[in-house]
């Protein structure tokens, strides 16, 4: 029985077995497929050379095919070879073809798949974006015509007209002012230093706590509510300014937005609810006041009485009248009725530009922060600097006058609250807060009972103790607005985390 190699088939010149598999293997075979993968090609097993065993037998002489007995049949053989072989090369040259074709396509179909991915990932974040700003708008009230009685001023393409021209203060007009402080100062004497029966009491208010959250009144992708306000006598209404350009009217009790008004170039960073009328107004660096219809939905009035960005606004009791302050150094006096400016004024000597502006109750005087941390208080009809209180060791962010008459809250960026009486003309507290505090936002409650601090965090002070009863850190970004309801039944809060809450019982 002939031996025949395991990998060739064929009769071995130098045979050898494996010890591994008991295989007869041509040895110039084996050798290279140990060389090249170290196991026996049988059974995968290790394997090396010298494991090898040679066979010792006698070399026949293996007889050639009958094929090849002839040169016309060697040469039959190369040409029958010769054929093979390029077939087999033009088989290989078209699976080249077919394959780069095959890679081609799939390229291009990548190339689209990406663009469809990336379009449909900007597609699902503003579909979200746009879902987180509609979700509260189920219930949206639908836009009705203005009424007859409110301000409007539409030029014939259909926006508001911009005026600007300064008017002054007619006698008319500051009589007006006249009447209605002599109503207030009388109403202020008959309540006297009583406190309402429906005031909350100072140990239920340290029972406070967050009971809503609403952050869906303002775009995502420009985060941040920069103001808030409530509307005084329907305190359920809140409005709020964003760093997005928007104005938006959420009623709290119903939990859904009134209204999202559009049309400031800038962020908006004051809003005033009108006490009355269903109009509110805001003021932005874009340098413009505008007055809106919230049931009309729309900007009814553009006023342009600055020529940099407005810092402060703040409403006269009487309702008519806007008083405004901005960088560009000037506190101004406009009728809301008309658009007009009726005045405009600037401190010359100090040549600062202002940060913040609040009238007094009694609407006859009012106060002014500055960038180099003067307080300002103006006599309106004189329109006179009558008083300046320094103290503060940087720009005044946020002024309050109590609803007493006697007591101005000023806050600025040392990290500290200052108390000051009007009748005295001096600083009588001093509250500290915490290194690096900021404060942003000041309000008393309606009876003058309660003062909130926004900024780092919110925190209700009871007036005359000057007592802490309530911390609030629920905010994950600065507080820019807090505000009271109605005898301090609710507190409400606005800031950078774009969220508005409620805290109540």
């Amino acid at each position: 029985m002939s031996l025949v190699c395991a990998i060739s088939n064929e009769v071995p010149e130098h045979p050898c077995v494996s010890p591994v598999s008991n295989q007869v293997f041509e040895r110039r075979l084996i050798e290279k497929y140990i060389a090249e993968n170290g196991t026996d090609p049988m059974n995968g097993q290790p394997l090396s050379e010298e494991q090898l065993i040679d066979i010792k037998v006698s070399h026949p002489i293996r007889p050639k095919a009958p094929s090849a007995t002839s040169i016309p049949a060697i040469l039959k053989s190369l040409q029958d070879e010769w054929d093979a072989v390029m077939l087999h090369s033009f088989t290989l040259r078209q699976q080249l073809q077919t394959t780069r074709q095959e890679l081609s396509h799939a390229l291009y179909q990548h190339d689209a798949a990406c663009r469809v991915i990336a379009r449909l990932t900007k597609e699902v974040t503003a579909a979200r974006e746009a879902l987180a700003t509609l979700k509260p708008q189920a219930g949206l009230v639908a836009p009705q015509a203005m009424p007859a009685s409110q301000p409007t001023n539409v030029g014939a393409g259909g926006e508001p007209m911009e005026i600007s021209e300064q008017v002054g203060m007619t006698p008319e007009i500051v009589q007006k002012l006249q009447d209605k402080a002599t109503v207030l100062t009388t109403e202020r004497k008959k309540r006297g230093k009583t406190v309402p029966e429906e005031l909350v009491r100072s140990e239920d208010l340290s029972k406070y706590r967050q009971v809503a959250t609403h952050a869906g009144l303002h775009s995502a992708s420009v985060p941040g509510i920069l103001s808030l306000d409530l509307c005084p006598s329907d305190t359920s209404k809140v409005l709020t300014g964003g760093a997005d350009k928007n104005v938006v009217v959420f009623d709290k009790n119903e939990e859904q937005i009134v209204a999202t008004l559009k049309g400031h170039t800038k962020k908006v960073t004051s809003v005033i609810y009108h006490p009355s009328q269903s109009v509110v107004f805001s003021a932005s660096p874009d340098s413009t006041i505008r007055v809106w219809s919230v049931s009309g939905g729309n900007c009814v009035q553009v006023v342009r009485a600055h020529e940099a960005s407005v810092t402060g606004l703040s409403l006269h009791a009487t309702g008519d009248y806007l008083l405004s302050s901005s960088e560009d150094q000037y506190w101004a006096f406009s009728d809301i009725q008309t658009g007009r400016v009726l005045t405009k004024v600037t401190d010359e000597s100090a040549g600062c530009a202002l940060t913040c502006a609040q009238f007094h109750p009694d609407g006859l005087i009012f106060g002014t922060g500055t960038a180099d941390s003067q307080i300002k208080i103006w006599d309106l009809k004189e329109r006179t600097n009558v008083a300046n209180f320094p103290g503060h060791s940087g720009p005044v962010t946020s002024i309050a006058f109590s609803e007493n008459g006697y007591y101005l809250a000023t806050g600025a960026q040392d990290s500290s609250v200052k108390l000051w009486d009007l009748r005295k003309l001096k600083n009588f507290k001093t509250i500290a807060l915490d290194n690096n505090y900021e404060v942003k936002s000041l309000v008393f409650d309606q009876s003058g009972t309660y003062l909130a601090v926004g900024g780092s965090d919110i925190r209700v002070y009871i007036c005359k103790q000057w007592s802490e009863v309530l911390n609030f850190s629920d905010h994950t970004g600065l507080v820019t607005g807090v505000a009271f309801g109605d005898n301090a039944q609710f507190l409400t809060s606005a800031g950078m985390d774009r969220s508005l809450k409620f805290y109540s019982l």
